[in-house]
């Protein structure tokens, strides 16, 4: 793993910013959280590699609100227009 930040899927529509920090606070300092609204996931960024790793390994695919989450390291963004076929034309 390469960075401190993880993908946090399956998460509860309901769940709050406050909630995820005592969960994955748990394993050390948590620096930010992002949910996405109405999508059911979030980033949660840890404040070392190795907090991350941990929290991957001990919280991945159990269960939190009544869902299985999923941990895994977040990918880096990619450039929203790359692959769309170039300029529009009209």
């Amino acid at each position: 793993m390469e960075g401190s930040k993880l993908y946090v899927g399956n998460l509860s529509y309901s769940v709050s910013s406050e909630q995820l920090k005592e969960l994955f606070g748990q394993f050390g300092e948590v620096r930010d959280i992002r949910i996405i609204e109405g999508k059911g996931f979030g980033f949660v960024e840890m404040a070392t590699q190795m907090e991350a790793e941990k929290v991957k390994k001990d919280l991945n695919g159990t269960q939190f609100m009544g869902r299985t989450i999923t941990v895994d390291e977040a990918r880096p963004t990619k450039d929203r227009q790359k692959g769309r076929g170039g300029p529009r034309r009209y």
